[in-house]
């Protein structure tokens, strides 16, 4: 969560400061702070140039007559009339001559998440362990690789492990994501919100195929969801160590 946003919004902050001050509080009005404005923060954080999704919008038409979009979208969202679209797939060469496929999300459906993105960070930032540097605001590798020099030279290390979740995004179990955001998220506005995410559905070639396990290729929502899931699955476990 940076501090630009955390200005633009109070209520972040107000969320973040709750979560830090209590570990096992449950929110349960996470909507609300998801307005007109926030969702035009969110639009504008968003890449200008990706490709475009099932709906063959991009960024800059999308922004043609913006505020009534916006204000529709508000309504949809606050009223539960929001529906996600599927993620179209698309297929890239590799180099050794396969292809790997890549989701692209719809923008609309990127704004909401960008809007979801900083609401679970609020709360979740709060949690996260301090070893803990992939997908986070204001980490990077280069900070994981200097917090692992330091310990290996300042401690007595006598063993490095070093390991790969194969395929982690798209093996994420629905069912345990969503035990794991009911840990803090009580709302039900905002978990069905996700749920619907997860189970948009992925179009390749006209085909629609349901997605039943795993994140969404490419989504804006993605990493916050699989840093939440290593969290219960993974580091409060390392933690205890």
């Amino acid at each position: 969560m940076t501090q630009g946003i955390t200005a633009a919004f109070p209520v972040l902050a107000r969320l973040h400061a709750a979560a830090r001050q209590d570990s096992r509080l449950r929110f349960n009005n996470l909507l609300h702070p998801i307005t007109e404005d926030m969702l035009e923060r969110a639009y504008r954080a968003l890449n200008r140039k990706a490709a475009t999704g099932i709906d063959g919008v991009d960024w800059k038409s999308y922004g043609v007559e913006l505020a009534p979009k916006l204000k529709d979208l508000c309504h949809r969202l606050h009223g539960n009339r929001y529906r996600p679209q599927p993620v179209k797939r698309a297929w890239v060469p590799k180099d050794n001559g396969q292809q790997r496929p890549i989701g692209i999300t719809a923008l609309e459906d990127k704004i909401v998440q960008q809007a979801l993105v900083w609401i679970l960070e609020s709360i979740y930032e709060a949690d996260f362990a301090g070893f803990s540097y992939g997908f986070r605001a204001n980490r990077s590798q280069h900070g994981a690789l200097d917090a692992v020099y330091m310990a290996i030279t300042t401690k007595k290390v006598s063993w490095v492990l070093d390991a790969d979740i194969q395929g982690f995004f798209d093996n994420i179990n629905h069912k345990w994501l969503m035990k794991f955001l009911e840990q803090r998220i009580s709302d039900p506005r905002i978990l069905r919100l996700i749920k619907l995410m997860l189970t948009a559905g992925v179009m390749d070639q006209g085909c629609k195929s349901r997605t039943v396990v795993g994140t969404p290729q490419g989504a804006v929502i993605s990493p916050i969801l699989g840093n939440i899931y290593l969290h219960y699955a993974l580091d409060l476990w390392v933690e205890q160590w």
